[in-house]
């Protein structure tokens, strides 16, 4: 239906009188007075050479690290140029959300493709789309355990503090009581998280690795969890399962993770990825879309919404979550990634950030106020003591184009990568000893 926009006095005056209004300040008058303007002090238009320009002179304050040892939920891999290759093509960006779903063949196949790659690597039955990022992921997945005898949410200390906000904020405004269960050295007090378990509680948080790197024992968190009757909801990191045990090995529930490290930029915070898989008896209360693959009337090859709990696709009350934007694009990123660098490459990825963590950590161990602050088995990152103030040595670094670890409860978390070869190491443990000399 085309649109009408009035372009005389008069149209504009039949307009207001149609809707029983004498003027345009009438529309605003539940705007309060000092909210007001009556007009914008704009500059001058600008030519589109002088617009680039200016663009430019922006982007020069930006300072960007090619030597970069920070993770804390958002890393820095190699994206292999067939990722951006594939994913850039025009009908692949254009496409939304699959309204007249079974038009929209080829945004459904993608789907399809990207939660069978997540069901393969997380051993979960099934997988969703169509989730913002790792955090409301598990936001979401805490609360899709609750249901009418039992609402509580018990979450490990040693999860990313982000995640943890963001899962209060969710259930705040459904009432749902959050319990914190404080680590000890550095991982989840699986007798505390015990301890705190009731015949309230819906659902248990678990992130392993955690936010300081050590990986948690997975397997009593979870033995804990199903003994009380709650459901277990583990965090996971897609590069750390190329070498660790996957979530279904665990028996979990739920199993949730940020996919920003399969193929995804940094990008200033985002798009990122919300990955979110379980086991088949959760299905029907997973949050998003559910894709499936089924044949038409000729027998040929074809894909269907099979499951679709969003308050777009059904009646809002009834809808388990309020998700709209489709994640499509960031899915098939994740999937190209995943197809690109096959089983092996992934295990290759995670061996090579593992054995450049723990080398990075030898190095540091050996040089006077670094100690490792948690004796645990870790993969990618690990907390260690810093002699001086964290936030000024990363200054420091930070002036030498190095951008270092993540200042942590008067530490710093330090982070390896495939990137971070032992050139890249061995040049911020040189500059580590000249700036705390």
């Amino acid at each position: 239906m085309a649109s009408f926009v009035p372009s005389t006095e008069a149209e504009r005056r039949q307009m207001l009188q149609a809707v029983g209004l004498t003027s345009l300040d009438d529309l605003y008058e539940v705007v309060p007075e000092q909210a007001r303007i009556d007009h914008l002090d704009l500059p001058r238009g600008m030519s589109e050479s002088e617009a680039l320009a200016q663009m430019r002179d922006l982007s020069e304050k930006n300072r960007r690290f090619s030597k970069v040892f920070r993770g804390a939920g958002a890393y820095r891999h190699y994206i292999p140029s067939i990722v951006r290759r594939v994913t850039s093509k025009e009908e692949f960006v254009t496409a939304y959300t699959p309204y007249q779903a079974e038009i929209s063949q080829g945004v459904l196949q993608s789907i399809f493709e990207y939660q069978t790659q997540i069901c393969e690597l997380t051993g979960m039955d099934v997988s969703n789309a169509s989730v913002y990022d790792g955090a409301t992921a598990a936001a979401e997945a805490v609360l899709m355990c609750a249901h009418r005898k039992r609402t509580g949410v018990v979450v490990s200390g040693t999860v990313n503090p982000q995640i943890i906000e963001v899962i209060r904020t969710y259930c705040a405004s459904r009432s749902v009581p959050v319990t914190v269960v404080p680590g000890k050295d550095g991982r989840t007090d699986v007798a505390a998280l015990a301890a705190a378990l009731s015949e309230t509680t819906a659902s248990v948080y678990v992130q392993s690795p955690n936010f300081y790197g050590v990986i948690e024992d997975v397997a009593a968190a979870t033995q804990a969890a199903h003994d009380a009757g709650a459901k277990m909801v583990m965090g996971f990191s897609p590069i750390a399962l190329g070498l660790l045990k996957t979530p279904g090995e665990y028996g979990v529930d739920v199993a949730v993770g940020e996919g920003q490290s399969l193929g995804l930029p940094l990008g200033f915070g985002g798009p990122y990825l919300g990955i979110m898989a379980a086991r088949h008896d959760m299905m029907r209360k997973l949050p998003g879309r559910i894709v499936g693959q089924t044949t038409d009337d000729e027998g040929r090859r074809c894909f269907v919404l099979t499951l679709q709990a969003r308050e777009q696709h059904i009646r809002r009350e009834k809808a388990s979550s309020n998700i709209c934007s489709n994640e499509a694009l960031c899915a098939m990123t994740a999937s190209v990634y995943l197809a690109t660098v096959g089983p092996s490459g992934l295990r290759q990825v995670a061996e090579t950030s593992a054995a450049h963590a723990h080398y990075l950590a030898d190095q540091l161990r050996a040089l006077p106020g670094f100690d490792l602050r948690h004796d645990a088995p870790f993969f990618d990152e690990f907390l260690t003591d810093c002699p001086v103030d964290p936030d000024e040595l990363c200054d420091r670094l930070a002036e030498r184009g190095i951008l270092g670890g993540l200042p942590v409860d008067g530490g710093i978390l330090w982070c390896c990568t495939e990137l971070n070869d032992r050139a890249q190491i061995d040049e911020l443990v040189e500059t580590l000893k000249e700036a705390c000399a």
